[in-house]
């Protein structure tokens, strides 16, 4: 729920509250939604951390002048894991960890300058095996605001707001003996509450070129504060370039995109580095109809 997605939203570090302007933007603000002209669909593969890999695909339209849905399918493949015993002995077998997350968004533009929206989640995490597992369900909310002041336009989340959630399954059986229940409790925990507010400001904006900056600040639940700050260039709205780079974050630092538009077609790469982490790289395809 809290992995990074969207190919434009890599490239430029997640500064994406503000920013965020197509249906990939979803995870990091429901009222993204309400910059869909018609309709749009998008997909997109990333070769992740360690080498997981993450996948995304979503779908957004207008419904009315005023009315806009959307839902964005995230899955998480941990690659194969060699099965270990508690002694940390390998059993010769492996097993994957994969993770889910279903959003339905619904956005409402209130008026010229202020977007409104909410999304309904649902997530879950399980090995191949099945014999463990947890779902759960949550909750974001979102705004996007033209303050009308120098230009500035003014995003807020609230994302991942539900019940605790627990893991459950036979994989947490501790093999004890002489016992009614053999199978490990676990305790409940929170979801990862984020809060995230940014700011966004064009710097060029004429027929041929655009270049707009953007920060955003991140307090997560489970994490201490960080930020990102990022800039976008464009031309005609055909080609992009974009940077982005993460503050006050253990790993995450430099980032890069690029993108080209044509006709109702988008093609976007990203690039980040994760220091100790290594780096990740995403491909993105979007059609706008």
């Amino acid at each position: 729920a809290e992995i990074q997605t969207g190919t434009r939203a890599i490239g430029m570090g997640g500064a994406q509250v503000a920013s965020g302007n197509e249906i990939s933007a979803l995870p990091y603000n429901p009222a993204s939604v309400c910059f869909i002209e018609k309709s749009q669909i998008f997909s997109s593969v990333s070769n992740y951390l360690a080498g997981t890999k993450h996948y995304t695909m979503a779908y957004g339209t207008k419904v009315t002048p005023s009315d806009f849905v959307g839902v964005h399918l995230f899955i998480f493949d941990s690659g194969d894991i060699p099965e270990a015993t508690e002694n940390l002995g390998l059993t010769g077998k492996q097993f994957k960890f994969q993770g889910l997350a279903a959003r339905l968004t619904y956005g409402r533009k209130m008026t010229d300058r202020l977007n409104l929206g909410a999304t309904f989640k649902v997530l879950r995490e399980s090995t191949t095996s099945n014999d463990l597992s947890m779902m759960g369900v949550s909750f974001d909310i979102g705004s996007n605001f033209d303050t009308g002041i120098y230009g500035l336009i003014l995003g807020m989340s609230i994302t991942n707001f539900g019940p605790e959630a627990r893991y459950s399954g036979d994989g947490l059986d501790v093999g004890l003996e002489n016992s009614e229940d053999e199978q490990k409790k676990t305790v409940s925990h929170p979801m990862p509450l984020t809060f995230r507010v940014g700011l966004e400001k064009d710097i060029i904006n004429n027929k041929m070129y655009q270049f707009k900056v953007t920060a955003d600040a991140m307090n997560p639940l489970d994490y201490s504060l960080f930020g990102s700050i990022a800039g976008e260039f464009s031309y005609q709205n055909l080609a992009f370039v974009r940077t982005g780079y993460q503050l006050g974050h253990d790993t995450a630092g430099l980032s890069v995109g690029a993108g080209v538009s044509f006709k109702n077609f988008t093609l976007d790469a990203a690039y980040a580095d994760y220091g100790i982490l290594e780096n990740t790289v995403q491909f993105g395809l979007g059609y706008k109809f």
